[in-house]
């Protein structure tokens, strides 16, 4: 079974900076793309920085310019490093493969103060 134990998660002080850390089971790391999502309360998870398997990578608007997503592909390990912090980044965050959704990991909660 495929596995994504994410962490590097934390409170922070709005305008600072985390970088979370995802490591996956080596079975698919390689061959698949890597996605960051995050899950506000009350609010729906969503997709907000993805890496292909050739290091493209994309981005939601509300975090262009402020996070960047990269992979290490001998440490299976994917991430996302955060700038700029905002207090509306504030959610748990997860990693998952984008074109085939599998079972979540605990994801790693961010807290931004104002």
């Amino acid at each position: 079974q495929v596995q994504f134990v994410e962490s590097g998660g934390g409170l922070v002080q709005s305008g600072g900076s985390l970088r979370l850390s995802c490591v996956v089971s080596r079975s698919i790391f390689t061959i698949y793309n890597m996605g960051w999502y995050r899950q506000a309360s009350g609010k729906q998870r969503e997709l907000v920085a993805s890496i292909t398997i050739t290091d493209n990578t994309e981005y939601t608007d509300s975090v262009k310019g402020r996070f960047t997503v990269s992979r290490d592909n001998a440490k299976n390990t994917a991430y996302l490093q955060m700038n700029n912090l905002k207090p509306e980044d504030t959610a748990v965050y997860y990693c998952n493969t984008p074109t085939y959704l599998r079972v979540w990991g605990q994801g790693t909660l961010v807290t931004v103060s104002s």
